[in-house]
C-alpha cells in the first residue's frame, strides 16, 4: 500500500519541526519545504532566513526526510507586499501575515505541493481542522496563548481539505518537549516575532524605504489644538502611545489630566493631521460597532445575523461577545456587547462560534 504523502512547510522553528516529526510517526511520507518569501535587503543584521534554512536542514537530517527550497519572493511581492504598501498609503494599518497565509502559504505553496503529487500540506500553526456535517471547519488551537486561527481565517474549503495542523492539539511546552526528546537542536529556539518579511529591523526605517512620509501637525481631537508634529501618518496607528514625542505619562493621573498619556485617536488624511486624545480609556478610543469589507467566510456561506458570536479585532486580545447586524457579499456590520479599544482600519475582525473560526474581513 502506498503511503500518503505530505509536504510540510519548514520554517526552521520548533513548531514546524515537530509537525514533521509527528506526521512521520503517524506513517506519512513526509517531505520538507523551506519557503523564501523575501529578498530585498536580505542581510545578516536583521533577516534570519539563512539561519532558519540551516536549522531546517538540520532537523530534516535528524528526521531522515528530504528538504526542498522554493523561492516565492516574486509572488510575495506582488500579492502581499504591494497590498501592504497600498494600505499604509491609504492611512490604514494592514495585517500582512493574514494575507501571506491566504496568498502564499496556502495558495502558492499548496499549488506547488499538488503539482508535486502530494496528498496534503502541513504547517506548524496552532490551529485545528475537522470535517463536520459536510464542512471543513477551522478550529482554535488548544493552546489559547498560541492560537493562530486569527491569521488563518481567510482559508476556504478547498484549502482546509488539503491542510494538516499536526500540533494544533498541543501546548507550546509540549511541542518543545517532543522536540527535545527527538534530539532536535532547535527545541529551545526563540519564537520569531514581528511581521514575517521585516524580521527584527526597525519598522519606521523599513517603511520609509518604500513610502515617503509627509510631515504634518498633531492636533487634539476635541479642541483641534496643535500640540506637536508628526513625520508622516503612515508611521502611526490607532491606539498608539509611544513615539508621539508630545509628553504625557503612561497610565491615569489623578486630577492632573495634563499628565495623562496621549494616544492616537484618528487620522485626518485630507489635512494630513494626526488627532490625539489623553487617557487610555478616552471615549474616542472605544467602539461598540464596526464595518468590515473584503470578507472571507470559511464555509463559503454568509453567517447568520443577530446570533451571538464572539470576535476579535486584533490578534493579541481576547474574543468579545458580539452579533452581526447586517451581512452581504461585500460588507458586514458587527455590534459588540461591550466597547472595544482601538478598533483599527486595515486590521482584521475575525468571528467565532465557540471554538470554530467562521472567517472575517478587513475593518473599514
Amino acid at each position: 500500500m502506498t503511503k500518503r504523502s505530505v509536504i510540510v512547510g519548514m520554517s526552521g522553528g520548533v513548531d514546524s519541526s515537530v509537525a514533521a516529526l509527528l506526521l512521520k510517526q503517524q506513517g506519512w511520507q513526509v517531505t520538507g519545504l523551506f519557503m523564501k518569501n523575501w529578498e530585498d535587503d536580505d542581510d545578516e543584521e536583521y533577516c534570519s532566513s539563512r539561519q532558519d534554512l540551516i536549522d531546517a536542514v538540520s532537523v530534516c537530517d535528524v528526521l531522515g526526510i528530504d528538504l526542498e527550497v522554493v523561492n516565492f519572493s516574486a509572488e510575495y511581492k506582488e500579492r502581499v507586499f504591494a497590498e501592504f504598501l497600498r494600505e499604509y498609503q491609504a492611512g490604514r494599518t494592514p495585517n500582512p501575515d493574514v494575507l501571506c497565509n491566504a496568498e502564499i502559504k496556502f495558495k502558492a505553496f499548496l499549488d506547488h505541493a499538488i503539482k508535486l503529487g502530494a496528498d496534503r500540506i502541513a504547517t506548524g500553526h496552532y490551529a485545528q481542522v475537522r470535517h463536520f456535517l459536510g464542512d471543513w471547519q477551522l478550529l482554535k488551537g488548544e493552546d489559547g496563548l498560541k492560537d493562530q486561527s486569527y491569521f488563518l481565517h481567510r482559508l476556504n474549503q478547498q484549502q482546509l481539505e488539503k491542510t494538516l495542523f499536526p500540533i494544533g492539539h498541543l501546548y507550546k511546552r509540549e511541542v518543545r518537549k517532543l522536540a527535545e526528546e527527538a534530539g532536535l537542536h532547535n527545541f529551545s529556539k526563540k519564537d520569531s516575532t514581528g511581521i514575517c518579511f521585516i524580521g527584527e529591523r526597525p519598522f519606521r526605517e523599513f517603511l520609509g524605504r518604500y513610502l515617503a512620509g509627509q510631515p504634518g501637525e498633531i492636533r487634539t481631537l476635541e479642541e483641534d489644538r496643535v500640540i506637536g508634529q508628526h513625520e508622516g501618518l503612515i508611521h502611526h496607528t490607532i491606539g498608539q502611545r509611544k513615539g508621539l514625542h508630545i509628553g504625557g505619562l503612561k497610565g491615569n493621573a489623578d486630577e492632573a489630566g495634563d499628565h495623562e498619556a496621549w494616544y492616537v485617536a484618528a487620522k485626518d488624511m485630507e489635512r494630513n493631521v494626526l488627532l490625539v486624545v489623553q487617557g487610555h480609556d478616552h471615549p474616542a478610543l472605544l467602539r461598540d460597532h464596526l464595518v468590515a469589507q473584503n470578507l472571507s467566510w470559511v464555509s463559503g456561506r454568509l453567517p447568520h445575523t443577530h446570533w451571538v458570536y464572539t470576535a476579535k479585532t486584533r490578534y493579541r486580545q481576547p474574543t468579545a461577545a458580539c452579533e452581526i447586524d447586517a451581512v452581504d457579499a461585500e460588507r458586514c456590520e458587527i455590534a459588540f456587547a461591550a466597547p472595544q479599544w482601538a478598533v483599527t482600519p486595515g486590521q482584521s475582525v475575525v468571528v467565532y462560534e465557540s471554538t470554530v473560526c467562521l472567517g472575517g474581513g478587513v475593518i473599514v
